[in-house]
């Protein structure tokens, strides 16, 4: 239990927070409030409720806050007159009433302390129209935080939806040609089948023609890795082919059949085969439709599979059918922010992923957190403008995940390191953006899952580090 000691007014008046108070007021603290002496140790520690409002008299204290299962100190001063607990009280229900950091005293130390109802009481009798002006700063810097956070989401989820747009266009407008040329084929394929009606060609001959074509489809399949001067060079020779036999149409049925891989000498197997030099051309016709549809069809697949990859992507990305709070595996996450990042990244940078896919799926606000995986990626483009290496990493930091995004950019300049992740701050030109990326970035990290947010940064090589807990606290922060 600590030491309560007298509380002296000629002492509380040395004190750069009293020192403007007078006698009776100096009396009402003392007679309110008391002096302890604290050992080393904590005095109290975050989330816990905000019970006191606490002076340094003597001694040294350390400040501390939560990131992942750790405590990181970022303040440690034995200034008297420094205070800390529950110093926003008399903003009443507008501020948490639980604690944000841990204090700590690091050698024998003398606290005024106050309880927080009497400070918050005191606060409005002596100093009422500073105290509404403080309100109304805090409360209009918090309203239009939150206002221009909205309209930051808001702005990235319509960026996001026109690059979605424009990479489901493509796809789309490719699977529309191919069926029209479905369309097409089906209907030669219909005529060429009329024309094996009218033939003179036994069943033996297209019993072997059948066996040719599905040799050509299996060709087709296999690819060609030409370059295209050959190419050109072997449709050159099956124009001469076509020609050659008085078969009309050649140069549109050349390109089908190189892309399939097949030559003159194919060919010449053909025209052998069937003899009649009638029938050839309407046979030919017959192939080039097969091996046309089997193309076709194989593009409406793959863009068809590039439309259900890209959806896929934007339902995982925004979390829409999920639960806020739940175990995910982070790579899906980065997976999908990447994809629904595809048009913003462009194609001047290359994207690296170095993934440990032996991680374990970890709890967390999977669409706030796509969040800051869209904010440090698009920050990261833009600090390469367009052209670099964006290199997304995971692996297991004792007992935290981490994800770092690294770009081969500038890097972030030594005067300003401490400061980009403080609210409306930002290097981008006016209109550019509102400095709030990474100010959103660090609360959901940091305040939502209990994380940490740092970065490293030189010259052509800067790193945002992520750690995430591996196990969810012991009460996850609300949605």
């Amino acid at each position: 239990m600590p030491e309560r000691l007298p509380c002296q007014k000629t002492e509380l008046r040395t004190l750069f927070l009293f020192e403007k108070l007078d006698d009776a007021q100096l009396d009402w603290l003392c007679r309110n409030g008391y002096v302890e002496h604290f050992e080393p140790g904590f005095i109290y520690r975050e989330d816990d409720l905000a019970t006191s409002f606490y002076v340094l008299l003597e001694g040294e204290l350390a400040i501390s806050r939560r990131a992942g299962n750790e405590d990181v100190e970022i303040n440690r001063t034995s200034q008297v007159g420094a205070y800390a607990g529950a110093w926003r009280s008399f903003f009443g229900d507008e501020v948490s009433r639980t604690l944000d950091n841990t204090l700590r005293a690091t050698r024998p130390s003398r606290m005024y302390v106050l309880a927080a109802d009497k400070f918050a009481a005191a606060m409005r009798e002596w100093f009422p129209m500073p105290l509404h002006l403080l309100e109304g700063l805090f409360l209009g810097m918090k309203n239009t935080q939150r206002a221009i956070s909205q309209r930051e989401r808001l702005v990235a989820l319509g960026s996001l939806s026109a690059g979605l747009m424009h990479e489901l266009n493509n796809p789309t407008a490719a699977a529309m040609r191919a069926t029209a040329t479905v369309r097409e084929r089906v209907a030669g394929l219909r005529r060429s089948l009329a024309t094996r009606a009218l033939s003179n060609l036994d069943d033996a001959t297209w019993a072997s023609l059948a066996t040719i074509q599905e040799e050509a489809l299996d060709r087709m399949q296999q690819g060609t890795s030409w370059a295209p001067l050959e190419v050109a060079d072997r449709e050159d020779e099956l124009i001469d082919w076509f020609e050659t036999r008085g078969i009309a149409d050649g140069w549109r049925m050349a390109p089908t059949f190189v892309q399939a891989g097949l030559d003159a000498d194919w060919l010449d197997t053909i025209a052998h085969m069937v003899g009649d030099q009638a029938t050839l051309g309407s046979v030919l016709e017959w192939l080039h439709h097969t091996i046309d549809l089997e193309s076709s069809m194989n593009e409406i697949d793959d863009t068809t599979g590039r439309i259900s990859t890209l959806v896929t992507a934007a339902q995982q990305y925004t979390q829409l059918d999920r639960t806020p709070y739940r175990e995910v595996d982070v790579h899906q996450l980065l997976d999908s922010t990447l994809v629904m990042l595809t048009h913003k990244i462009g194609d001047g940078v290359t994207v690296v992923r170095e993934f440990d896919r032996d991680l374990p799926a970890i709890p967390v606000h999977a669409a706030e957190l796509n969040q800051v995986w869209t904010n440090l990626i698009t920050n990261a483009v833009d600090a390469m403008h367009g052209h670099g290496t964006l290199t997304v990493r995971s692996s297991r930091d004792n007992d935290r995940l981490l994800v770092e995004i690294g770009d081969t950019g500038p890097g972030v300049p030594d005067e300003i390191k401490d400061r980009i992740f403080e609210p409306f701050f930002t290097t981008k030109p006016v209109g550019a953006g509102t400095g709030l990326g990474l100010d959103i970035s660090w609360r959901i990290v940091v305040d939502k899952h209990h994380g940490a947010l740092s970065v490293e940064s030189s010259p052509g090589s800067t790193r945002f580090l992520v750690h995430l807990p591996l196990v969810a606290p012991s009460e996850p922060e609300p949605t």
